[in-house]
């Protein structure tokens, strides 16, 4: 064969650019072998590349050409096999989930049910649920970080559960709460357990997970699941348990090769019911999944989705024992001025995010901004947060993100200021636009979500810009209250400090489900220049006080003396004047409205919040960053003062604090 002299790493990368054309072809691997010319030397090599379900497009150069194809065993069979159905082998992902210099050790059963470590050789588990301890190593967490993982197995019937893979399930969340850490789920599976010599009993086993995920949650435990393929019927329930609900800290990542479903495409179809044209549209993450807010991320592959997740525990990993998210180390000054970062919003003339507090630029504070600019602007630069929920259709106006302050993990949760266009069939009663500083109901569950996954684990911090809740008939249909109500009882029922920082106005309902009375730990901060009031100056002038608008417009002489050419004019002129007249008097109005609307705003000030006890303090936009970085440190030293926290309430209840 003639001699290839192209650079080996060249020759990777048009491997890399052949493999994707492998997929579906049920290649387990394509071979490159090739005689190289590395200067006056001869050498024979070799280049692997596939594409695999979970990892995507690999490539690998062999420096050692390959022997004569083995004989297949029954593990390579089993990789095989997974890889038929288009799924993966759970024991491939392990160097995925143990991670650079971390460690994966198996468990199985016992005689007394527990799981204790196995030493066996990969592939020789036989329950369709594999379990272990993995412990990846980090810079903040040098000793590693340590979780309770799970695999479902696709070659033991499709990963279907039935006694033995519940008894391991139910076990691994023990031995999570042993050892105070978070169990992570590889899922996949096809549902309960359907043969001719096994039932109801396997509905049951079903059910004493569910009984445990929930108990387990409501404890302060943390199951992270990503979606590792076809979840069917008891599978997406478990999950939803885990991850779904108002009270639940976990999250959940799908890929493009997931979906989660009640009943399979091909059992609705033969019942009769509504389906899809395949499993992805019933229950797949881009129309179903992520626009409904049950799926918290979306990843390329099963390795993004590891990376995903060891992204999350960055920012909110404990080891145990600990009451908060060890301090990481930021280059990021204390002290910088948030007012020189960036700002760029469509239809918004602010430069800087100085602007958004400038009294020449924006005099009112009702200019529309990006609140995810000054959100990114308040945290450490050297830190990449990590937003929640950005598929969620219709929860726009609500931004929950991970992030970090001054090295401590934090959630951030902002409150979209900028309208934001709507899509699709619009209801006669609802509104056109989503309104910059409102919350609908959506956007009230996410927050509502976002705080309480914070709770017991790390600070909140809210930048808020919020003119209340929509009160429109479409969102009242949509559960507006209900929604506008879990905030309200998530912040009552928040473990650990909160700081509240209006950055430019604060009104209505929202001002009651965010008010400092609602938790001892909460400090409210104001930035200078910002409003905060029961309602605004406008509505209140329009509404509360119209009949003081309407006398001090009556009263206007420029209103009166034309009121009186109108009644002593002529007929010919008096059609005319009553025009000039009408307005006229409309000019004015309005003018009266403007002029209650300050006087209102003037007395209900920030500064009279902060007199009654509403507000703590009031700040700087230029001391901004440095002064929420201190409010989280007092926060924080409170909360380890008292002793509280999730994992002491737990300690004291397994007796050992």
């Amino acid at each position: 064969w003639p001699i290839v002299e192209l650079p080996v790493r060249e020759m990777v990368s048009v491997a890399r650019a052949l493999a994707p054309m492998t997929a579906g072809l049920g290649l387990e691997q394509v071979l490159l072998h090739f005689t190289a010319a590395e200067g006056d030397e001869l050498t024979e090599k070799a280049i692997a590349f596939s594409y695999q379900p979970g990892t995507g497009a690999t490539a690998s150069l062999l420096h050692e050409p390959p022997g004569r194809l083995e004989p297949v065993n029954k593990y390579s069979h089993k990789v095989q096999s997974a890889r038929r159905r288009g799924t993966a082998y759970p024991y491939e992902l392990i160097p995925l989930v143990s991670g650079n210099g971390g460690t994966f050790v198996e468990h199985d059963l016992d005689e007394k049910g527990r799981l204790v470590e196995v030493a066996r050789l990969p592939g020789q588990n036989t329950a369709g649920i594999i379990a272990g301890v993995a412990t990846t190593p980090t810079k903040t967490y040098p000793e590693g970080i340590t979780r309770v993982v799970l695999f479902g197995d696709p070659t033991k019937s499709l990963g279907s559960v039935a006694e033995p893979e519940c008894a391991r399930i139910l076990a691994a969340i023990d031995l999570a709460d042993r050892l105070q850490c978070p169990v992570e789920w590889y899922a996949l599976s096809s549902g309960a357990k359907i043969s001719r010599d096994s039932g109801t009993e396997n509905m049951d086993w079903v059910a004493a997970v569910l009984r445990r995920l929930i108990t387990f949650t409501q404890d302060g435990g943390e199951v992270n699941v990503v979606v590792a393929g076809i979840n069917v019927g008891a599978q997406p329930y478990w999950n939803a348990e885990a991850t779904m609900l108002m009270h639940t800290r976990g999250i959940l990542i799908m890929t493009p090769d997931s979906a989660m479903v009640l009943t399979g495409k091909q059992a609705l179809d033969y019942s009769g019911g509504v389906s899809a044209e395949d499993n992805f549209g019933i229950g797949g993450f881009d129309r179903i999944m992520g626009p409904n807010g049950q799926a918290q991320y979306w990843a390329p592959n099963l390795a993004g989705a590891s990376e995903l997740l060891m992204a999350h525990y960055a920012y909110t990993y404990m080891s145990k024992g600990e009451r908060f998210p060890q301090r990481a180390a930021s280059t990021d000054p204390r002290d910088r001025n948030v007012c020189d970062s960036p700002h760029s919003s469509p239809g918004s003339d602010l430069v800087t995010v100085g602007d958004i507090f400038s009294s020449e630029a924006n005099p009112e504070r009702k200019k529309p901004f990006d609140i995810r600019a000054l959100m990114t602007a308040v945290a450490d630069q050297d830190h990449e947060p990590l937003e929640r929920w950005t598929q969620m259709a219709d929860a726009d106006t609500a931004v929950v993100m991970d992030a970090r302050l001054g090295g401590y993990a934090v959630a951030l949760l902002g409150i979209e200021s900028s309208p934001i266009q709507r899509h699709g069939f619009l209801p006669a009663d609802g509104p056109d636009q989503w309104t910059a500083g409102t919350l609908f109901p959506l956007s009230s569950k996410k927050a509502a979500r976002g705080i309480n996954a914070a709770s017991g684990n790390r600070p909140l911090v809210v930048l808020a810009n919020l003119s209340g809740f929509d009160g429109s008939p479409e969102s009242l249909r949509k559960g507006q209250l209900e929604y506008g109500a879990e905030i309200g009882r998530a912040v009552v029922n928040f473990d650990g400090p909160i700081i509240f920082c209006v950055v430019s106005r604060y009104h209505g309902g929202a001002f009651v489900v965010f008010s400092n009375r609602l938790n001892d730990n909460m400090e409210v901060i104001a930035v200078e220049g910002s409003k905060a009031s029961v309602i605004g100056g406008a509505p209140a002038a329009a509404v509360v006080f119209a009949r003081d608008v309407e006398s001090r417009t009556n009263a206007d002489s420029r209103v009166s003396e034309l009121e009186q050419r109108v009644e002593s004019a002529e007929l010919d002129d008096r059609v005319r004047l009553q025009q000039e007249f009408t307005e006229l008097r409309a000019s004015v109005w309005s003018e009266k409205l403007r002029e209650v609307a300050a006087e209102f705003d003037g007395i209900h000030s920030v500064e009279r919040a902060q007199q009654v006890g509403s507000v703590h303090s009031i700040v700087p936009a230029s001391g901004l960053r440095p002064i929420l970085i201190e409010a989280v440190e007092r926060g924080m030293d409170r909360q380890k003062r008292r002793g509280l926290g999730r994992l002491t309430h737990r300690r004291r209840r397994q007796g050992e604090g």
